[in-house]
């Protein structure tokens, strides 16, 4: 009986020891928002993120790929007050670690932020909360529940001081505001040429200016830094004068991509019938397509070509580096016509997503797409305001429940043949194959890309794709497409004189 007696005693101690583990292993995070900060319940996301430092801020490096980017863990809440917290637990959505119980015990700096902006998909958008970092100890098996408040507001939006050359819009675009329900604006950046002010009777030729995937209007500032290349070549006495419009890369599903879309709505006809020609007016331009061109990098390249090809007319040539994918044949490593899934290949391995040009993988898609489930609203990619997720909202059609209908499973990868359909319109090289007929004569001489073979993205193999179709039409094609062996993302033979002068040779009046 004693010895019954003691092993009774030593298996209660022992369910005691490991209840007491497992609740202390619950990390989680309880996060309210201060009342003098919104005293009215708040909707929205909520992430929190543990930093190494407190400078740079954590939430400045959420949605960053790789091993090495900081743990973020997110989950949609309503209704947050000082008294109604929302809790990031283990079962929350988590990236890179695949749970809050991940977390490797140590110190962090821990920031808890709030997504509320509807017109800017960004977690460092205006008016979005967030908590000052603080620094914490932190160990699942120990840590339990930790207390964040959220006590700061970001800025409401406003456009930055002008210059005397540099200049911003905010217009209320009549198109995208019915389509959206609500007040949406177009902001573009805006270079003046050298002694504008002092010619005032002349009227300019116009550069359409597009940036990398996210480029804000902003851009102008840094393009316009004393001593940059862009700035030497844009005040030099043989430089062509021109105005500069730079397109703003953000939206309420992250960058519009500048074309009319299912999600987006109708940017591109709200860049060219509103915003283009109010700049126009506004800063003296021609105001005709043949004084209109374009140009940009990556998601500039794409939309750069993609203006020009739907709206011929209204341009006289397009300037493209990298483009994103032209041919969705090769979506980066995917077919979206023929593959079943968008993380393994039909060998069953991984699919990278980002290369070094020495070849070795930065990361996987796999990997990638889990960094936008986080970001994005219902723990999907879609909603993510990433690149993966724009892509999706540019290309793809509207789900009944009024967001983007994923081209694949956010988990899985399994691929929506239902929605294919859809995206072909915006496969650049389907579309003049079958319209080629009419576009040719609109075109000619138009088309200018250029392209590492070695891009970091893969996407040198949808530009090839494109090259080879383009060889075939007829009438023939009378544009540039170069390739460069062992150069990577962004690849450009050409300088910004250079190029300005070929521009200014384009839009010469007829």
């Amino acid at each position: 009986m004693l010895i019954k007696f003691f092993r009774l005693i030593v298996v209660a101690v022992f369910a005691v020891l490991f209840a007491t583990a497992a609740f202390a292993q619950a990390l989680k995070f309880e996060v309210s928002v201060s009342p003098q900060l919104s005293p009215q319940p708040v909707d929205g996301r909520l992430f929190v993120i543990l930093g190494k430092s407190e400078r740079p801020e954590p939430r400045q490096g959420a949605g960053r790929t790789g091993m090495t980017s900081p743990p973020i863990f997110a989950r949609d809440v309503k209704g947050l007050t000082a008294q109604t917290a929302g809790t990031i637990d283990g079962a929350c959505v988590a990236f890179p670690l695949n749970s809050l119980n991940d977390v490797k015990p140590g110190e962090y700096f821990v920031q808890a932020v709030l997504d509320t902006n509807l017109d800017i998909k960004n977690l460092n958008a205006p008016g979005n909360l967030y908590s000052k970092p603080v620094k914490l100890n932190l160990d699942p098996a120990k840590s339990g529940a930790v207390k964040l408040l959220l006590t700061e507001q970001l800025p409401a939006d406003a456009l930055p001081p002008e210059t005397e050359l540099v200049k911003f819009v905010k217009l209320k675009s009549e198109l995208l505001s019915k389509f959206w329900g609500r007040p949406i604006y177009l902001r573009a950046g805006v270079i003046l040429p050298r002694d504008f002010a002092k010619e005032p009777e002349r009227r300019y030729p116009v550069r359409v200016h597009i940036g990398g995937y996210g480029s804000r209007y902003t851009g102008v500032q840094r393009m316009m830094t004393t001593g940059s290349n862009f700035q030497k070549a844009w005040m030099a006495d043989d430089a062509p004068r021109m105005l500069l419009i730079h397109l703003d890369g953000a939206g309420p599903l992250g960058d519009p991509y500048q074309v009319n879309s299912a999600n987006h709505g109708p940017y591109g006809d709200a860049v060219t019938q509103e915003l283009i020609p109010f700049i126009e007016k506004t800063y003296r331009g021609i105001g005709e397509g043949w004084a209109r061109v374009l140009d940009g990098g990556s998601t500039g390249g794409w939309v750069s070509l993609a203006l020009q090809i739907f709206y011929p007319d209204f341009f006289n040539g397009a300037w493209s580096a990298c483009a994103d994918g032209v041919d969705f044949r090769g979506f980066q490593l995917v077919n979206i016509y023929s593959d079943a899934n968008a993380f393994v290949n039909a060998k069953g391995f991984e699919r990278p997503g980002a290369r070094e040009l020495s070849g070795d993988v930065m990361y996987t898609m796999r990997h990638e797409v889990q960094a936008e489930n986080v970001l994005g609203s219902g723990d999907s990619w879609a909603m993510s305001g990433g690149q993966w997720g724009a892509w999706n909202a540019t290309y793809g059609p509207r789900g009944a429940d009024g967001r983007p209908v994923p081209l694949w499973d956010p988990k899985t990868g399994e691929l929506n043949r239902a929605v294919v359909e859809h995206w072909k319109k915006y496969d650049l090289r389907l579309h003049l194959e079958q319209n080629w007929a009419t576009l040719a004569p609109k075109l000619k001489g138009k088309l200018r890309a250029w392209m590492g073979d070695a891009d970091n993205y893969f996407l040198n193999n949808a530009m090839r794709m494109l090259d080879e179709s383009l060889k075939k039409v007829s009438p023939p094609f009378e544009g540039k497409i170069e390739f460069s062996p062992g150069k990577g993302h962004c690849w450009m033979p050409l300088t910004e004189a250079q190029m300005m002068a070929e521009m200014a040779q384009a839009m010469k009046k007829p």
